[in-house]
């Protein structure tokens, strides 16, 4: 049995636990439902996770080698001069949302305008191919980023919600049904000794 709260066997303390634990049943509940909630959030985002970790990690090399066919093919200064001459700039915004009350990262990439050019004539196609395929994969990878930090602020977010419904299930909402039925029974003892006691007070009276 749980160890009841230190309290005084009084009716008003007994209409306030009856109150706290009433708040903390619905409170507990709510728990619950979001706890459920967020693992089902929460295995979905690490579904996509997974899905576009995979990508990532399967495109990078692939990019890598274009860069690297692209200096072998023309020449490494040649390269760097035409990535130089394409520059863009990569804005991220990084904002926020919520999702079950739980602040979630949203990260949106995008990129601005090319200002400048490059001769075809100096350079190869794999150069083309490895610039259209940075620009492609860089989403992804900033993609990723978000889903990573939205996965570790939900797995974190559940196991605070996961204590604290145990702390409810366990501990909290067993001590005062315990402390309830304690001070209901001293309550009880007590009616039944004044009843006694006046019982026999009338007693005395009738039999002078």
């Amino acid at each position: 049995m749980a160890t009841r709260l230190s309290v005084n066997p009084t009716r008003m303390e007994l209409l306030k636990l009856r109150r706290r634990l009433v708040v903390a049943q619905r409170g507990h509940k709510l728990l619950k439902d979001k706890l459920e909630g967020l693992m089902q959030e929460f295995l979905a985002f690490a579904r996509e996770y997974k899905r576009v970790r995979m990508s990532v990690d399967e495109e990078l090399p692939y990019v890598l080698k274009l860069f690297v066919l692209a200096e072998i093919t023309s020449s490494r200064q040649i390269a760097e001069d035409a990535l130089e001459g394409t520059r863009q700039e990569l804005r991220i915004h990084a904002g926020k949302r919520r999702l079950m009350s739980v602040v979630i990262p949203r990260i949106e990439a995008a990129f601005g305008e090319a200002t400048g050019m490059y001769s075809f004539i100096h350079t190869s196609p794999e150069l083309d191919q490895a610039i259209d395929s940075l620009k492609a994969f860089m989403p992804k990878l900033v993609r990723m980023a978000e889903l990573e930090q939205t996965v570790r602020i939900l797995s974190a977010e559940i196991e605070k919600t996961r204590r604290r419904v145990n702390a409810l299930e366990h501990t909290f909402i067993p001590r005062m049904i315990t402390t309830i039925k304690y001070i209901t029974g001293k309550l009880d003892e007590m009616e039944r000794s004044n009843i006694s006691r006046l019982m026999k007070v009338k007693a005395m009276r009738g039999a002078r």
